[in-house]
């Protein structure tokens, strides 16, 4: 069982995502892009190598990515709008659709 840490994550803007691999397991980051809004999703980690901080990984790039490009954000997501919540420092990101 490696570390989630160290495995980086990348943005794949073509399949709109963001993925890495854990232990041979692709997680990921889905979303919908319209202008400037980034509508997250879902929030993927195959049970495998869940419970280990992965999600919150993916969540935490993908809105620094979306801080850093000026976008703003819309959590379609159940998991990332319940970690915005948890980390009120990101809630400045968020949208109205």
């Amino acid at each position: 069982m490696s570390d989630p840490t160290h495995h980086p994550i990348h943005h794949e803007p073509e399949a709109n995502r963001f993925e890495t691999t854990v232990d041979g397991e692709t997680c990921l980051l889905d979303y919908r892009l319209d202008g400037q809004v980034m509508t997250m999703t879902r929030v993927y980690v195959p049970p495998p190598v869940e419970g280990r901080g992965i999600a919150s990984r993916l969540t935490r790039f993908a809105l620094d990515h979306c801080r850093e490009h000026g976008l703003s954000v819309v959590p379609r997501c159940p998991y990332v709008a319940a970690w915005i919540k948890r980390h009120d420092d990101y809630e400045d990101l968020l949208t109205q659709e």
